[in-house]
């Protein structure tokens, strides 16, 4: 996606300096209708944070939480190599070197011209990466990076610093939104130029932050109480934070990354999470169409089909012990879901037009219409997908859990099936984009019922340790797309505990927080690498590894 968006942005520079050097005048030193040099770098820089910001959470962050939390598969038994130090030297680069530094490059050309709008933007994407980044590092370098050759080795800031740095780049946001700009940014990928949409994301980006640090503040209940009755947050998925991608293949590819990635004609490269696709074809998930597309119609080893020891290793073997001990499922699923295990790393087979990939949303790929036929090159949406950032539907998750908190499980209840239906209507239209399917096979008014019914009747009945699990189960699904939300869930609640373990019996403990990347603890003199992955973040004062999470 990177070398996808590199070119996208050149094209885009390139279009903003040819345009302020145009002109017919020779005796004219610069063209009055054109943009001014600093001008167009600040549009250049708007325009790359705006897409890297994309780039951040669906190439890097939102993969690795969804992976640990089973929403994707995660390729690697132990959990110390699957994630290592080397792993993440990209993401960081792209943290640093890329969005932070465009951010403060911007900053310093718009503030000259009074292009509050614009410094605005770069605050907000600014929170969003070192909160993420403090979500899965812990301390990272803040006061003192960005120097240059001034401070080669930044220490890093204990994460509830940088979180309230966070809080404060959010609040001066909002006055910037506020503020009159002598112009607007050109090109605005999240809201079209809609300044309270972007005030309104300011608030739940807050909310976030509170319900993270509420195990370790004892004012961040109230603090996230009081924007929810302010009102002014996102409550509806008209004011959704998402990126949005394109059709177009070539000079430049604006397709959705995981179209791009396994839409082509050898078939798809991704393997879907079994533990996602059991839950929600086991309980007639509306959404599940939309999500995932079935290459054939069964999987060797299920529904009477024959193992096949060249495309699928794994039906050939019985279960380890501990999934038949807890009663998961293995290898194997009904109905043609041909996916992974947690931790599976056996070899890459001849199965790529036959293992299920990423459906028509989030990636823009093809609608599940029982039509089990191979992927290909441009079929099905095109790549016109989105990247999730902050759905209205997450903030009903986000309430729910608070309210469980406060032992209101009727509002809990409530809200979590206002989260779900929310989402069901969103992903709904994305059936459109595939233009080839027989929509005949989208969920009917009563499937939707029928499936909420069971859900809530199921919550009723369960204990409290069934309703916390509940609720994640439907908040992850609800997720698909970006799981940086699940990770933080799973270390503040623990919930659930149905989570597929990994397939090896010992996987090392639970990744609490990430190794550092080498390239930064090697070359830093001021940090030294961490002893392992046990390290929890600040806001995490839950109990150690590995009794808590409940799963690894």
């Amino acid at each position: 996606m990177r070398k996808l968006f590199s070119i996208l942005l050149a094209a885009f520079g390139t279009g903003l300096f040819i345009s302020s050097c145009e002109t017919t005048e020779l005796d004219l030193t610069q063209d009055p209708n054109a943009l001014s040099p600093s001008e167009a770098q600040v549009e250049f820089y708007v325009n790359s944070i705006q897409v890297r910001l994309a780039d951040f959470i669906e190439d890097d962050f939102g993969r690795y939480g969804a992976e640990l939390t089973r929403i994707e598969n995660m390729f690697g038994r132990d959990y110390r190599n699957a994630y290592g130090p080397s792993d993440v030297n990209t993401e960081w680069d792209n943290a640093y070197q890329e969005i932070l530094t465009d951010v403060r490059e911007m900053q310093a050309l718009a503030q000259e011209g009074e292009q509050f709008t614009h410094i605005a933007i770069g605050q907000v994407v600014e929170a969003i990466v070192i909160t993420t980044l403090v979500d899965f590092f812990g301390d990272i370098p803040y006061s003192e990076a960005l120097q240059g050759d001034a401070n080669l080795n930044p220490a890093t800031d204990p994460g509830a610093d940088v979180y309230a740095a966070a809080l404060a780049l959010l609040d001066s946001a909002i006055a910037n939104f506020n503020a009159t700009s002598l112009d607007e940014p050109d090109i605005d990928f999240y809201y079209d130029g809609d300044k309270s949409k972007w005030i309104r994301l300011c608030n739940t980006l807050k909310m976030e932050i509170y319900l993270n640090t509420r195990l370790v503040d004892g004012g961040a209940v109230a603090a996230f109480k009081a924007i929810v009755d302010s009102g002014n947050y996102i409550q509806d998925s008209a004011d959704d934070f998402q990126f949005q991608y394109g059709t177009n293949a070539v000079q430049p590819d604006t397709r959705h990354p995981r179209y791009g990635f396994n839409y082509i004609n050898t078939g798809g490269q991704d393997y879907m999470s079994n533990w996602l696709m059991n839950l929600m074809d086991t309980s007639n998930d509306p959404r599940i169409r939309y999500y995932f597309y079935r290459q054939n119609a069964t999987v060797p080893g299920a529904d009477g089909t024959d193992p096949d020891e060249e495309t699928l290793a794994c039906s050939l073997t019985s279960a380890p012990q501990h999934y038949i001990d807890g009663g998961f499922t293995y290898c194997s699923l009904p109905n043609g879901y041909w996916g992974r295990d947690h931790g599976n790393d056996e070899g890459i087979p001849p199965d790529g037009l036959l293992r299920t990939v990423p459906g028509v949303y989030p990636a823009g790929g093809q609608f599940d219409d029982n039509s089990f036929d191979g992927i290909s090159l441009g079929s099905g949406g095109g790549g016109a997908g989105i990247t999730p950032l902050v759905l209205a539907s997450w903030v009903d998750f986000w309430r729910a859990e608070i309210a469980l908190l406060d032992n209101d499980p009727d509002g809990a209840r409530d809200l979590m099936a206002s989260g779900i239906m929310k989402s069901i209507a969103k992903v709904q239209p994305f059936a459109a984009v595939d233009a080839g399917a027989d929509f005949s096979f989208e969920p009917s008014a009563d499937d939707i019922t029928n499936y909420m019914s069971s859900v809530e009747s199921d919550f009723d009945d369960a204990d409290m340790d069934g309703k916390w699990d509940i609720v994640a189960e439907q908040f992850y699904i609800t997720l698909w797309g970006n799981g940086c939300d699940a990770y933080n869930f799973y270390r503040r609640t623990g919930y659930p505990s149905t989570l597929q373990p990994n397939v090896e019996p010992n996987p090392g403990t639970f990744v609490r927080s990430f190794f550092y990347p080498d390239n930064f603890a090697n070359n830093n003199a001021s940090v030294d690498q961490k002893a392992d992955q046990t390290t929890q973040v600040f806001w995490d004062n839950n109990p150690a590894s590995p009794a808590f999470p409940s799963a690894n």
